[in-house]
């Protein structure tokens, strides 16, 4: 039992990918485009592609697998499941009930937060707020897009993009000033057309039509994308930082949404910060998604590049249009 105030400390981790690897040369076989084209254009050189059984409740289910058995607990400590989803297994119920089931978490609450790719630090500010309430004491973070099964094969501006995976996080209630320390959260509705899936919702709802005209495909108007992406994940970056009564120098490594290479070299040319502060992965996984930040968080730890104590500044940008940034102390 936490006496006194309650922090969120970030207790396991782990994150689930799909067995197949897709190469900028395969491709390059069946399109317009080249290994050349697409690193010089994005950083990527390869993306796991899921197979039509392992769908988004799949791949968050072993994630959050990963996640228990590394922070040493049973399901049954679990009394909160979240997952952060655009790609959802079905309208409803959440995917988060079935990983809740998959997991064998006896009870408690679950649900599913849409925000695109700025899922996992939305996530992060509700999993840490229902924490420090009171309500939960230790719950599971699940931040997974199945991106690959929403996208047109035949369209070079898209289908180089996206990979799938997820990464999960374990948040225990603790007395210590661990987990997230500050937040920035933000959203502009006007530009939810600058990414957007068209059809398969109570606005548009599929038809043979829709179908035929590709309409439950993934679209986005990539120049626009990039400049708000820019601008919204380092003014929410130095807006977190600043709430947290921090500067850039006390932070030990940036953990961006992993979508595009000059995206990221952007932001850091924005925050005057060198790019070796930041960690970038989307070489081997490209854009996925909500689960691009838990993902590189994993792989940032398992490598050492964050120890106890230090402050990790997540960052991302996504369809909505969201952004958010975290400033996390990690231990």
């Amino acid at each position: 039992m936490v006496i006194g105030p309650r922090y969120a400390a970030i207790s396991g981790w782990g994150m689930a990918l799909p067995e197949r690897v897709v190469t900028n040369e395969e491709l390059a076989r069946r399109l317009d485009t080249s290994d050349e084209w697409i690193r010089s254009r994005t950083g990527i050189s390869q993306r796991y592609v899921a197979a039509p059984d392992e769908y988004t409740s799949v791949l968050a289910t072993r994630a959050g697998r990963a996640a228990l058995e590394r922070a040493g607990l049973p399901p049954a400590a679990v009394d909160m499941v979240i997952v952060a989803t655009c790609t959802p297994d079905r309208p409803f119920p959440a995917t988060a009930c079935t990983v809740q089931a998959n997991l064998g978490i006896p009870g408690g609450g679950a649900f599913d937060l849409a925000a695109a790719c700025s899922g996992f630090v939305y996530g992060l500010s509700m999993a840490t707020a229902l924490i420090k309430s009171g309500m939960s004491n230790c719950l599971l973070l699940v931040a997974v897009d199945v991106f690959t099964h929403l996208i047109n094969w035949n369209d070079r501006s898209t289908c180089v993009l996206f990979g799938d995976g997820a990464g999960a996080v374990v948040l225990r209630a603790s007395a210590e000033p661990l987990g997230l320390i500050a937040a920035n959260l933000g959203a502009w509705g006007e530009g939810e057309m600058l990414m957007a899936v068209d059809a398969g919702g109570t606005r548009l709802p599929l038809t043979p039509d829709l179908l035929q005209t590709g309409r439950q495909y993934v679209h986005m108007n990539g120049r626009e994308m990039f400049r708000h992406a820019v601008r919204g994940m380092a003014e929410s970056a130095e807006q977190a930082l600043a709430a947290a009564g921090l500067r850039f120098e006390d932070v030990a490594l940036v953990i961006p949404h992993q979508a595009n290479l000059r995206i990221i070299e952007a932001v850091a040319r924005r925050l005057g910060l060198p790019l070796d502060r930041f960690f970038v992965n989307l070489d081997r996984y490209g854009n996925t998604s909500a689960a691009s930040v838990p993902i590189a968080l994993c792989e940032a730890v398992e490598q050492r590049r964050v120890q106890a104590g230090d402050y990790v500044l997540l960052t991302a940008f996504g369809g909505g249009l969201t952004w958010g940034s975290s400033v996390v102390r990690w231990g």
